[in-house]
């Protein structure tokens, strides 16, 4: 009889450690997978540091959680990938803040011309304005996970702008409500065009001008349409990531950790990376034959005063959210 419970010891035994094996072989297998649409090309700092971060994911979190990344708006166009990650089609993806400006006016801060126009002072508006984006963001059921800047944002056109009456009457490239409206200052038709499209619109007439950063420039191969970039360093604006709180809460406890720890290296990571990006990137637009120059006293004076106008415009239809983050701003 002893022989027997024996056998049926070790059976069971067997069983059990076959069966551990099995689940712990499930577990590797059933790894969560996400898609994370980025309308931005792979030679773009944002992109390489996104990927970065995925792989710093699956690194933290051991492989539980893999995440794929989409790029040069290969999954979804940039203006669709907030509403993407809001209906749960993807639970994670990269945008620019500003193009939220419709959606909400606290995201039309990130691009108001000549409020910050240095890193450190793009930090300090950022520090200020975090709490009031995370809260907007979370009415929507969204969770920001980093932001990252790009470089300052210059002036790209044919022909040289020494003055703002240059500008008068060109087809200004657009990419959120705010360009949009400093394009009407400036006196300029404002024309919607993606990142993916400014070659082609600027090859078809569609636009004549555009403010982004060297960046955009080198990677639409800036010198094949124009031969101006006037260094005005409008604005700083930024990138985010943001995830599908739901999805983000389904997640293990270890695997939310993991994300959130890949996420602060990131963004300390991207900021780091945005301020080489603008020494390396502005040298290629030179190497490649684009006359960069500076702005003078006039021209940086006038252009200073539609960024008064537009902050202003800004901090009323704001209202309380925007005289807290100013003051925060105008008191660090």
């Amino acid at each position: 009889m002893n022989k027997f419970v024996k056998i049926a010891a070790t059976a069971t035994t067997a069983l059990l450690t076959t069966t551990a094996i099995l689940m712990g072989s499930s577990a590797v297998f059933a790894a969560t997978k996400w898609d994370m649409p980025t309308p931005y090309a792979d030679g773009i700092h944002h992109t390489k540091n996104v990927r970065q971060f995925a792989e710093d994911v699956k690194k933290l979190s051991k492989g539980e959680l893999e995440i794929k990344v989409h790029s040069g708006a290969s999954l979804f166009k940039h203006g669709e990938i907030h509403r993407a990650i809001r209906t749960g089609q993807v639970p994670v993806g990269e945008l620019f803040m500003a193009i939220l400006g419709n959606h909400d006016e606290i995201f039309k801060l990130d691009n108001i011309p000549f409020l910050a126009t240095d890193f450190a002072s793009a930090k300090k508006l950022w520090d200020s304005s975090r709490p009031a984006v995370e809260k907007s963001l979370a009415k929507d059921g969204l969770k920001l996970l980093f932001a990252v800047p790009w470089p300052p944002q210059g002036i790209y056109s044919k022909k040289p702008v020494e003055a703002i009456d240059d500008l008068a009457g060109l087809k200004m490239r657009s990419y959120s409500p705010t360009l949009s409206r400093l394009s009407v200052l400036l006196k300029a038709t404002p024309t919607t065009v993606q990142t993916p499209e400014i070659p082609q619109a600027f090859s078809t007439g569609i636009i004549d001008t555009m403010i982004t950063s060297p960046s955009t420039g080198v990677s639409s191969q800036a010198w094949d349409y124009v031969s101006q970039y006037n260094d005005v360093q409008a604005w700083i604006p930024k990138n985010m990531v943001i995830v599908h709180n739901r999805s983000f809460k389904r997640l293990p406890k270890t695997v939310q950790t993991a994300v959130l720890t890949a996420a602060a290296e990131a963004e300390k990571r991207g900021w780091e990376m945005a301020e080489k990006e603008t020494n390396i990137k502005t040298e290629a637009l030179a190497k490649n034959g684009i006359n960069v120059t500076k702005p003078d006293a006039k021209l940086q004076a006038d252009l200073a005063k539609l960024g008064e106008i537009m902050t202003k415009e800004w901090a009323k239809a704001a209202g309380d959210r925007a005289k807290q983050i100013l003051e925060a701003y105008n008191n660090k």
